[in-house]
């Protein structure tokens, strides 16, 4: 009998939850993905009943696997919990538990942006590999929730397996190692997730995906100043930020503010770099400054940091990232490709990569 949506529904209403009502009723089960043989959901649970959820989680998969699906991915997402009593007992000092190091990974490294469209995810899978060409052990993180680009960038397609349940593995193309929501999802599927829900996913990519021994993890981050770029700094040991940004002033009024936010947070600034800097014709060799020149090296300037890169606006970096072949890939030894090796090579003789 064929696999259906219907019939996995079903399936998980059998299984009770501690609200008194069973999952699906509950509210439970969210982003459901019904393959041919495979199921995937987020379970969203209350942090105090850890344990519960746990044996939901095991009777979920048992329920399900009666149906004949052959492998099951639920990843657990919790809310916090309600607000305990206050504590009375004098001379009792909390510990809050500060920023933590990945497992195996020697530098996290976020690419981030103040607005969307410029072209930080273009940078990220182009760094990434450029990095990978100088013989560093590198690894991509795409926490763009919301609009996951890099499994199209990096030519990445399938499922990440999870062998017991808790380990994610990774997938890998072009000598990088990647992982992104995007893989977990079609690709036509919008991820309807609140604020709790993404940090909860943001952390079980980062602590629980098998990365391996690594030199540096690139994270995509999404545009702006909010809940992923938060929980990021304040869980993970992030060795810096690049600061993705083209000419004109209205992306520029947004990279400030992406600036200020890590600073807010102790994040390093490593530099920022100017996309889209130039177009030069094909045909003429005419130079023009599509979104204006050198706006991001005034403001650069200002702020103290330097200008890692001008990358130009040349149609052959879209063509081959929407091809899922990066530049520094199809064509390493192109001037465009050559931005992305020089900036690579530059980090790894500062050791920020």
């Amino acid at each position: 009998m064929a696999l259906t949506r219907e019939s996995v529904i079903e399936a998980l209403k059998t299984i009770q939850g501690p609200k008194g009502q069973d999952i699906v009723t509950g509210g439970e089960v969210r982003a459901l993905d019904v393959g041919e043989k495979d199921v995937r959901f987020v379970l969203e649970i209350d942090q105090s009943l850890a344990d519960e959820y746990s044996k939901i989680k095991d009777a979920s998969e048992i329920a399900l696997k009666k149906l004949g699906v052959s492998e099951v991915s639920i990843v657990l997402t919790a809310h916090a919990s309600q607000k305990a009593p206050p504590d009375l007992k004098p001379n009792r000092k909390s510990e809050p538990k500060g920023p933590e190091k990945i497992p195996g990974v020697d530098r996290v490294l976020a690419v981030a942006s103040g607005k969307g469209g410029v072209g930080k995810s273009t940078v990220s899978s182009n760094l990434a590999c450029a990095l990978a060409a100088q013989g560093r052990r590198v690894g991509l993180l795409d926490a763009d929730v919301y609009g996951p680009s890099q499994p199209r960038m990096l030519g990445v397609s399938g499922r990440p397996s999870s062998p017991d349940g808790k380990t994610i593995l990774p997938l890998r193309n072009h000598g990088v190692t990647m992982m992104s929501i995007g893989l977990m999802t079609n690709e036509d599927q919008a991820v309807v997730w609140r604020g709790p829900m993404l940090m909860g996913a943001l952390q079980q990519m980062m602590m629980q995906v098998q990365w391996g021994a690594l030199d540096v993890l690139i994270v995509d981050l999404p545009p702006g100043t909010g809940d992923v770029q938060m929980t990021l700094a304040q869980k993970t040991e992030v060795s810096g930020a690049i600061i993705v940004s083209t000419p004109q002033d209205v992306a520029l009024i947004d990279a400030r503010k992406g600036i200020d936010m890590f600073n807010q947070l102790n994040v390093p600034i490593h530099g920022m770099i100017e996309n889209m800097s130039t177009h030069i014709c094909p045909k003429c060799g005419h130079e023009e400054h599509v979104f204006g020149h050198g706006g991001v090296r005034k403001e650069a300037e200002k702020i103290g940091v330097p200008v890692l890169a001008e990358v130009p606006l040349h149609l052959d970096i879209r063509s081959a990232s929407d091809g899922g072949v990066p530049i520094v890939v199809s064509d390493p030894s192109s001037p465009q490709a050559n931005v992305f090796n020089a900036l690579a090579k530059s980090m790894v003789e500062k050791g920020q990569a």
